[in-house]
């Protein structure tokens, strides 16, 4: 059974909830905990990431003001929004709650319906800012998730493909983590551009961190789709290397045994699964098969996508992988 999404509400003098915050909890089917000690606060958020924190801003100010800006302090706490509740509106204190780290502080000076917008907005932005990538500006795990899941309820036939990057770790190696960003991000603008460009809104571009990405186009668009971006990281992917590397088409590198070898210039791997053939119930299904394929893919030569031609299978047959192109 799934629990309610909480609210933590802190008052170090017990004060009860405001009203138009109970009423806005009550509407959206959310749990509301009162908490009077800051440092429960501080470890109910590091355990489990509420949807909110809403911080008592009458009587103890100092204690609350303390908490905010240890939670903003905290990169993994600060994505928690935090807003301040007072119940009048002294211009200094508001200001001074905002350089706390507050995302919002709500006073008299707002109508109850609009104090429930600004709670509406300030839970929509942090679920927008957690749900992209903050290197790419694309959407992350969440996102992707959810994207999968739409498409899954919607009956339509789509093909989920997972790209990563071969010889990415050698590359850093070799030149530099900043020069590695900048290849994860020329890699984001490709499938964007690419993707977006063809088929504008019915496509889709995630990224799941490093240099894996996955992009969802529909079943009759993965030929168009990948080959246009194969051919586009194949041409742009040797400028991000030195004159002497490009012209070879390779450097020398050492293995994990500290022996050198010859390692070719970066090539992308596209592993596809899609629904044509298979029934999915869970978007935990399609990414564990979207792995597998991205694995099989980076066993070929070169820049490829292969896609999983594979039914759902009968009892007792087994089928191939996968096709490369």
């Amino acid at each position: 059974m799934r629990t309610r999404p909480t609210i933590l509400f802190f008052s170090p003098a017990g004060r009860p909830v405001p009203d138009f915050v109970t009423r806005w909890v009550n509407g959206k089917g959310l749990t509301v905990h009162l908490l009077r000690d800051p440092a429960e606060v501080e470890q109910r958020v590091l355990r489990s990431l509420p949807r909110l924190v809403v911080v008592d801003a009458d009587g103890h100010e100092d204690q609350g003001m303390q908490l905010c800006a240890r939670l903003k302090a905290d990169p993994y706490t600060a994505i928690v929004p935090l807003a301040a509740v007072a119940a009048r509106h002294v211009t200094d204190r508001v200001q001074a709650w905002f350089a706390a780290g507050a995302d919002e502080v709500l006073t008299p000076l707002f109508e109850p319906v609009e104090q429930a917008g600004r709670l509406d907005g300030l839970v929509a932005r942090a679920e927008r800012d957690v749900a992209v990538n903050p290197s790419t500006r694309l959407p992350g795990t969440t996102e992707i998730e959810r994207e999968i899941r739409r498409r899954m309820e919607g009956g339509e036939q789509f093909a989920v493909c997972y790209a990563d990057l071969d010889h990415f770790k050698e590359f850093n190696d070799r030149y530099s983590y900043y020069d590695g960003d900048r290849v994860i991000y020329l890699l984001s603008r490709i499938l964007h551009d690419v993707v977006k460009g063809m088929l504008g809104p019915e496509g889709f571009i995630g990224h799941i961190g490093g240099d894996d990405f996955i992009f969802i186009v529909a079943v009759p668009k993965i030929p168009l789709v990948c080959d246009e971006i194969l051919f586009v990281f194949d041409t742009l992917i040797p400028y991000q290397y030195n004159e002497q590397d490009r012209r070879a088409g390779y450097y020398f590198g050492k293995d994990r045994r500290g022996q050198l070898h010859r390692v070719p210039l970066m090539t992308l791997s596209i592993g596809i699964v899609t629904n044509q053939n298979r029934r999915f119930t869970h978007p935990a299904q399609v990414s564990e098969l979207a792995t597998e394929m991205k694995s099989y893919a980076k066993t070929q030569p070169g820049s490829v996508y292969v896609v999983d031609r594979r039914h759902d299978p009968e009892p007792g047959t087994e089928t191939e992988a996968g096709e490369a192109r």
